[in-house]
């Protein structure tokens, strides 16, 4: 049995028109296929450090997931070892097949959100895996959506996690039904559903993360801080890994999803279109008049001519930092240059292995 045909085929849909200021597009619902490359050439599977507590996290379905993750990397003969002891072990090898199955629950979850925010959990359920996946650190190699750990306190508790209980109840009942599959799995899944759902590009996507401990959570002030400026997004992005031209593209998802003032005290959605994306995030920033808002919350931008959408000050400075105005000018006039450079910044191995960190933020 091969895995090279893992990639599924995306649907094909006419370019989405801008709705009328102030008014939301319906969701369209696309193919509901989760996608992967081929597998690339064999190469050695990352060991745990000496010392280190990765065997005590290895539950059944985190078993499982090893498993699948050393027969798309080493093929069929190099996993047969793993493999035989999965089946011993767990008595159960999750397939494509089963993978597609919590792709399309997912998928269908996204459209029984009823009056939540703009009829759809796509956004808050996409933001739980970039949050989840945004703590990385490539120096210490810690963080990331490996473990799963914003299910513990405190991290589920930081300011920046603020509302995310409303996604990890919604995917609560994704692995309720399929207990097989591991949270940091699942929540990325999730997001590649998320964002194929709503339109936007084919995300090649791997299992074999694990689920950790709350020894293993990160501390707080790993992810962005809306209220600052240029340096304070290189910092936090750098740490992951990302140049200047990967930080614009994955700010490009906040075409997706609105501020709530409960949680991250910023209020409204980037874009007429909150679960569609497109490039008119981008095209917002450099064809609207932004204005500062007049009202007793953080500081925030707001269109000049509608007042109904808003930009936080991390997104204007992509307007106003020349490295970083060059890539979003260019997203501006270019949706499929967008989508092309998302998607192959999101595909960097190793990390879509094990502790992938290379999301895009959906809403606060």
């Amino acid at each position: 049995m091969s895995f090279n045909t893992f990639r599924a085929s995306l649907r094909t849909a006419a370019p989405l028109r801008r709705a009328a200021a102030g008014k939301a597009l319906p969701r369209s619902t696309f193919s509901r296929k989760y996608s992967t490359p081929p597998p690339p050439p064999a190469a050695e599977t990352p060991k745990p450090k000496p010392g280190s507590n990765t065997a005590l996290y290895l539950g059944l379905a985190g078993v499982a997931a090893i498993g699948v993750t050393y027969y798309f990397i080493k093929g069929e003969d190099g996993a047969a070892a793993a493999v035989k002891s999965i089946q011993t072990k767990a008595k159960f090898v999750p397939t494509k097949q089963d993978y597609q199955k919590v792709y399309n629950r997912v998928a269908e979850l996204l459209d029984e959100a009823g009056e939540y925010d703009d009829g759809s959990y796509g956004p808050v359920i996409l933001r739980l895996a970039w949050h989840a996946s945004g703590t990385y650190d490539k120096d210490s190699n810690t963080g990331g959506s490996n473990y799963a750990t914003m299910r513990f306190e405190p991290e589920s508790l930081h300011n920046a996690n603020a509302g995310l209980n409303i996604a990890r109840d919604v995917m609560e009942k994704v692995k309720q039904e399929f207990p097989w599959i591991s949270y940091g799995d699942l929540w990325t899944l999730g997001g590649v559903a998320a964002i194929q759902e709503m339109g936007g590009p084919k995300i090649p996507w791997r299992p074999g993360r694990i689920d950790g401990f709350a020894a293993s959570a990160t501390p707080d002030g790993r992810l962005p801080d809306a209220s600052q400026g240029s340096d304070h997004l290189r910092n936090i992005f750098y740490r992951m890994g990302f140049n200047d031209q990967e930080i614009v593209a994955l700010s490009g998802a906040h075409a997706l999803g609105r501020c709530h003032s409960n949680r991250s005290t910023y209020e409204g959605p980037w874009t007429f279109s909150p679960t569609t994306l497109t490039n008119d995030y981008f095209k917002l920033l450099f064809d609207e008049k932004w204005v500062w808002k007049k009202w007793n919350g953080p500081k925030q931008l707001e269109d000049k001519n509608t007042k109904s959408l808003m930009m936080l000050p991390t997104d204007y400075v992509l307007t106003q930092d020349k490295s970083f105005k060059k890539h979003a000018k260019a997203y501006a006039d270019d949706q499929d240059l967008f989508f092309r450079e998302y998607v192959s910044f999101v595909d960097i191995p190793p990390l879509f292995y094990f502790a992938d960190s290379r999301w895009c933020s959906a809403s606060l």
